[in-house]
């Protein structure tokens, strides 16, 4: 029996295109990374918290593992109402909300400007735009509307790291080092297009439907492990949970050798760099954790910000060819708009 093709998948199954928004991945993040959006630097702050929910969210996490790795302020991540006990105004806000009315990113803002905070505001619009607006010491940059968030990713962080270059906040790559990056991008985009039938992402798409994932990944590649399993859970309707090494080698690590067999997929990443130690744990756990099938996924590039970004876009691929091949439009997420329903008739 012929395996089913991508292409007729796709056209049955994604009325909303998130294939399509998927291929322009490399574009509006080249688009929104160049952009002049008039920032000075401004880099004497104690830190910065990120504030941001779901596909909004996830380049906080990016930002984050990105200053942990060559930055020179701590970036911290807030996926909550409010703000932590800590914070004040000597922390600068990075808020993201896609739409613009994220009620737990409003309520934060709210919170932080009242207590004198500065807050970069990113979203196509809504609320939150509107109340950044009226605030002199904030700003509101804008990202093209619509699209779901999970699918405006290119748009959403590389606007966040535009605005932490033009800031100091982070260290800008040499325009050379961008522009090779973005042309290997483009290349694993192209290589991983579902339409193909082909490569990697179509081939673990096969493998994995069906199971439970598992997926675990070194600290420093922990975000985009993180944002696959959400990828999981909103594109294909499936369970699936991300873990980092080493810590999961002192707790998670019982559980996929115990005894109960289990139905649940691994996929490890890992990537050149790695420190040796960690890289000997991803080899004794492919050879003696019984899991099938068991990837070793290799996130590609010359820097963090390289991998952390194919990891991301190639994944993306992954989940969408798992949510056609269960049957699932991609797009779709009615119990998230159920839930929203719900609250809104509670206000």
């Amino acid at each position: 029996m012929s395996e089913p093709d991508f292409e007729d998948l796709l056209s049955e199954l994604d009325p909303r295109d998130m294939a399509g928004f998927t291929r322009k991945f490399v574009d509006d993040l080249q688009s929104s990374m160049s952009a002049d959006l008039g920032i000075v630097e401004d880099s004497d702050w104690n830190g910065v918290l990120c504030l941001g929910m779901g596909g909004s969210g996830a380049g906080g996490l990016f930002l984050k593992a990105l200053s942990d790795d060559s930055g020179g302020l701590p970036f911290v991540v807030w996926s909550d109402y409010g703000l932590p006990s800590w914070w004040g105004p000597e922390w600068l806000v990075l808020a993201t909300s896609y739409s613009g009315n994220t009620e737990e990113t409003l309520d934060g803002v709210r919170e932080a400007i009242s207590a004198g905070g500065t807050v970069v505001g990113i979203c196509s619009g809504g609320e939150l735009e509107g109340i950044l607006s009226e605030t002199d010491d904030s700003v509101s940059l804008r990202v093209p509307p619509g699209q779901m968030p999970r699918s405006a990713f290119g748009h959403i962080f590389g606007t966040q790291l535009s605005a932490c270059w033009g800031l100091g906040l982070l260290p800008r790559p040499k325009p050379e080092e961008i522009s090779a990056m973005l042309s290997r991008l483009s290349q694993a985009s192209a290589e991983s297009d579902l339409c193909t039938n082909s490569g990697m992402a179509a081939t673990l798409s096969r493998s994995l439907v069906g199971s439970e994932i598992g997926i675990v990944a070194p600290t420093s590649l922990g975000p985009a492990a993180y944002r696959f399993s959400c990828q999981l859970n909103e594109n294909s309707a499936m369970f699936a949970g991300s873990t980092d090494l080493p810590e999961m080698n002192h707790n998670e690590i019982v559980a996929w050798t115990g005894k109960e067999p289990h139905n649940r997929a691994l996929l490890l990443f890992s990537c050149d760099g790695l420190n040796p130690r960690t890289s000997a744990r991803i080899e004794w756990m492919i050879q003696e954790i019984e899991a099938t099938p068991t990837w070793k996924f290799q996130c590609e590039g010359e820097s963090l910000l390289e991998r952390l970004l194919y990891a991301a876009h190639v994944t993306d691929w992954i989940s969408i060819g798992v949510a056609v091949l269960r049957g699932e439009d991609p797009s779709e997420m009615p119990a998230i708009e159920s839930l929203k329903e719900h609250l809104a008739s509670l206000q």
